[in-house]
């Protein structure tokens, strides 16, 4: 499908209707972003927060952005699928101070307005490692600032910004934040990550992409009720196309995806990126949902 015609309102219908290529349409949500600000933050409230009581000179700490979802209402995961724009965080640290990667913990499958996308309805924390300089003296207290940009859709788009800004205290030890901690330590559990217990392999050919994932030693094997869900980390697999599984013996599966019609990286990939998703855990023992591949693509 190359072509959709969707009647999107925001804010007062800034675009009563829009006909747009899949690709396209996502670049007409950053557009979205930069040129409309959603003071009312329809759809979702939001914090920076904690992990640990305060900083101590020189010892990398992190921090959260705590996403609250109304019902109905999602944001998006680092790579949102054809449609939407992954929240961020642009930092206005004090000097000195230097952050790391906005971390997203394992997607799940939302709808924009018919369009299935990759995101979060639940509440979620997006956390980030930052580093002080190690000449901070105990006793001050440091303003951690930056502004926070999302889309949140639910039957509508609604794009927004916000200045978001956490003060600590300074201090020669720190110990865990008990409201926060523990929900650092759960997103951080619930991370996409790599198995050798799985060997992956991804073929391609025209729009059709298969992806065959074989059990080795310690592997969980897949049964005929469950569910697969294949999440594109760099936006080449078609978020909104079906995806069919085709259970092989031993307990390993191929899962047959579609390649997207538009691509907005700057070079083709050369591996299938992506995150494969079941309830239950790949793992013997384990439960942890989100198994990371990247295999080579095969191609004709």
């Amino acid at each position: 499908m190359t072509v959709r015609e969707k009647v999107f309102s925001v804010q007062g219908s800034v675009f009563s209707r829009l006909r747009l290529n899949a690709g396209l349409l996502v670049f007409g949500a950053c557009l979205w972003v930069m040129t409309l600000s959603a003071s009312a933050q329809t759809g979702l409230t939001l914090q920076l927060v904690p992990e640990t009581t305060a900083i101590v000179p020189g010892q990398p700490f992190r921090v959260g952005l705590f996403i609250q979802h109304q019902p109905g209402w999602h944001t998006y995961w680092r790579q949102p699928g054809i449609v939407g724009v992954p929240t961020s965080i642009a930092w206005e640290l004090p000097a000195g101070f230097t952050a790391g990667e906005l971390e997203y913990p394992e997607p799940e499958s939302v709808l924009m307005f018919r369009i299935k996308a990759q995101g979060y309805e639940r509440d979620v924390l997006l956390q980030t490692q930052i580093t002080p300089p190690a000449d901070l003296k105990p006793g001050q207290t440091i303003p951690l600032k930056g502004k926070a940009t999302w889309m949140c859709c639910g039957n509508t788009c609604h794009p927004g910004h916000m200045g978001i800004e956490l003060r600590m205290p300074v201090a020669v030890e720190s110990s865990p934040d008990p409201k926060w901690q523990p929900l650092f330590e759960k997103e951080r559990a619930a991370y996409p990550r790599p198995s050798e217990a799985w060997t992956a392999k991804a073929t391609e050919e025209g729009l059709k992409v298969t992806l065959t994932l074989t059990p080795g030693p310690g592997a969980r094997p897949v049964g005929a009720d469950e569910k697969v869900t294949f999440f594109t980390d760099d936006g080449w697999i078609n978020s909104d196309e079906p995806q069919r599984l085709e259970l092989l013996p031993e307990g390993g599966f191929i899962l047959h995806l579609t390649r997207a019609d538009v691509f907005l990286g700057k070079t083709v990939p050369q591996e299938l990126n992506g995150v494969v998703q079941r309830d239950g855990g790949w793992v013997q023992g384990k439960k942890w949902r989100s198994l990371s591949i990247e295999p080579k693509l095969q191609r004709p």
